[in-house]
């Protein structure tokens, strides 16, 4: 197995630095970010993340918030479980509904959607769990606009997402939201880099 990668305070630039590169930056974040994004259904998101796209995100809560060194632990710690680590992916789950009183009502009948979302790959199935410590459905059944989500693989099923025999689903069975995508070949290709 790869030893584990996160981001350290050595990984950190300078905030002055980081300000003058800002904006080279998010564009190539932009564009790796493209190939590591899939859409299921007409209201959920999954953005798939890496050492990159953590690192970027230390870098802008660091700027925006402006506290200096003693912010940068809460940072580190924040984030460092979102990179993934040889045997799994990691994706931050978002429902995205603009009208906000929609939005409370589509939310409001979607709690436990978290537990019910797969990826299927030539007949394995490898099953999504909370990836935070986080209760992202009330006690009511509200379900959180925002989830964090491990999919961990065994061997064989990343060896099979490595070189699929046939398409990549992603899948959420919730009554409430019943919808699949097949992962797009540039998607696969970009987060079977992440597998071992």
């Amino acid at each position: 197995m790869t030893p584990r990668r996160v981001i350290t305070r050595a990984d950190l630039l300078p905030l002055a630095e980081y300000a003058a590169e800002r904006k080279a930056r998010r564009a190539a974040i932009a564009r790796l970010k493209r190939d590591r994004r899939v859409e299921v259904g007409p209201h959920a998101t999954f953005h798939f993340e890496s050492y990159e796209t953590m690192w970027m995100q230390v870098h802008e809560m660091l700027l925006i918030e402006k506290g200096g060194e003693a912010q940068i632990a809460d940072e580190l710690a924040a984030y460092n479980p979102l990179i993934p680590q040889g045997s799994e992916l990691i994706a931050t789950f978002m429902l995205e509904i603009d009208d906000p009183v929609r939005r409370a009502r589509v939310l409001a009948g979607l709690g436990g959607i978290e537990q019910t979302i797969t990826l299927s790959i030539d007949g394995q199935v490898v099953q999504a769990v909370q990836a935070d410590d986080a209760e992202r459905t009330t006690e009511e059944g509200k379900a959180s606009a925002i989830h964090f989500l491990r999919f961990p693989f065994t061997g064989m099923a990343a060896q099979a997402f490595r070189a699929p025999k046939g398409p990549v689903v992603l899948g959420i069975s919730h009554p409430g939201y019943g919808h699949l995508a097949l992962l797009p070949e540039p998607v696969r290709q970009a987060l079977a880099k992440d597998l071992d």
